[in-house]
């Protein structure tokens, strides 16, 4: 079930401008959403792991069996759902919660997806764990993190704005620091591709060995 995230309430300020926001950047969004299609069945099971406004995960409910899409904020989730209701889609189902919620079991997904998520988790290894066992055997996490490097000035900055709470905590990770998690789980990476080099956005298609 779902228990109250800190960072939370910056989220639910953040829900009714989201897509606005987000679609600056449609180019770079319609690229995630074609490279994520290639690696989806029309048998699949997808969670959506802080899927915010469904922005994602309303696109893909056509090409899968179910989506499931999950966020911390519930304004994000009021809006998803209302944008599926619009739209008619009917494979796709919105919760307010966190990815150990107990209804998802083990091995009850066949792909699952963090977009620009993994730098805003707390506990990366236990989360990439979770995210491990909720997997079928093969299944796999198609993910998009910012990997900007501790030692860049984009990342010192938004470290320090981020300390001092502006911003949801964050952590910065360069690429091989990722790659190096999410391998130490049990994954192995098929594919990274830097998507957008302002920002310094990495693909990373894994797989549960």
């Amino acid at each position: 079930m779902h228990t109250i995230d800190k960072s939370e309430s910056f989220w639910d300020k953040s829900a009714k401008g989201y897509d606005k926001e987000e679609m600056k950047d449609r180019e770079g969004r319609v690229k995630i959403l074609e490279k994520t299609k290639k690696y989806l069945h029309k048998e699949d099971c997808v969670l959506d792991f802080g899927c915010a406004t469904g922005l994602l995960a309303n696109e893909i409910a056509h090409h899968v069996k179910m989506v499931y899409g999950m966020d911390i904020s519930s304004k994000m989730i009021n809006i998803a759902r209302d944008k599926a209701n619009k739209e008619g889609i009917q494979n796709v189902e919105y919760t307010h919660t966190t990815i150990f919620d107990s209804r998802y079991k083990k091995e009850g997904f066949d792909v699952i997806l963090g977009m620009y998520v993994l730098h805003l988790v707390d506990d990366i290894p236990n989360i990439l764990k979770r995210i491990h066992e909720l997997l079928k055997p093969g299944g796999l996490f198609i993910s998009v993190t910012p990997c900007l490097g501790k030692r860049s000035l984009m990342g010192m900055s938004l470290s320090l704005i981020s300390k001092i709470g502006l911003i949801p905590n964050l952590r910065i990770y360069n690429l091989s620091e990722l790659e190096e998690l999410i391998f130490n789980t049990e994954f192995k990476i098929l594919k990274t591709e830097c998507i957008r080099r302002r920002g310094r956005q990495y693909l990373i298609i894994a797989q549960k060995k």
